[in-house]
């Protein structure tokens, strides 16, 4: 590891509370190595070997049954993923490949065990990061369960606009068909859903968005902190 990554690494969150000689002993394990893009990094039912630090690049967690595939969540710089098989040293539940060339610090799941083991700081770092997971993964799952795909669109849309500054005009981060998987959504049904949104204001071109008129695309989303939090 560059000693340059090395702050950028301990001023995660996660790693912020563990005392010097505990961090030291993760990061005296940790390979760094850079992928092309299209690298599958873990297989969703293998064990977990891995902590997995995104340093650059961009990497998406995926699921698939019975032929089936989706998008489960992108991860970009700098954040960690994995961070619940490798603290229970279980198998992995998704697989994850980089969508672009992409560098990552790898800290072996077994050192990964035993500082948590024995230093407060990290452990606790652990449990409040898992919970904010959890968290996340409920406010998703309402947002698939209690919305309709044209309303998970808008409120998509309208989070990215706030993520843009409040910007009138954005590019979309991902491609469609991406977005689409990520939305529950087929890619001919995002189509659809875009169409549907010209009456509220929602101009696209390509991967460029404009939004008109926040109000009238917010009477159609009902934004609500309960579904669309900062992820806390």
């Amino acid at each position: 590891m560059r000693p340059e990554e090395q702050p950028v690494i301990r001023s995660l969150p996660l790693f912020q509370q563990m005392t010097e000689d505990n961090f030291d002993r993760l990061m005296r394990g940790a390979y760094v190595q850079s992928f092309p893009p299209q690298v599958e990094l873990i297989t969703e039912g293998d064990p977990c070997d891995f902590l997995h630090i995104v340093v650059d690049g961009e990497v998406e967690l995926v699921a698939t049954w019975c032929g089936r595939e989706t998008t489960m969540g992108i991860v970009r710089p700098v954040s960690t993923f994995i961070l619940a098989a490798a603290v229970k040293d279980a198998v992995c539940l998704m697989s994850a490949r980089t969508l672009e060339k992409t560098r990552l610090v790898l800290l072996p799941a077994i050192d990964v065990r035993e500082v948590f083991e024995i230093d407060n700081g990290f452990s606790r770092a652990v449990v409040t990061e898992l919970a904010v997971a959890y968290r996340g993964v409920i406010r998703n799952t309402k947002n698939l369960k209690l919305r309709s795909s044209l309303e998970r669109l808008a409120n998509y849309l309208l989070s990215q606009k706030n993520l843009a500054g409040g910007a009138k005009s954005f590019e979309l981060v991902m491609e469609k068909r991406r977005l689409a998987s990520l939305l529950g959504m087929t890619p001919e049904n995002l189509s659809r859903a875009i169409k549907a949104l010209r009456p509220y204001g929602v101009k696209v071109d390509g991967n460029c968005i404009e939004i008109v008129d926040s109000s009238d695309l917010e009477r159609l989303a009902k934004p609500t902190h309960l579904i669309d939090g900062n992820g806390i």
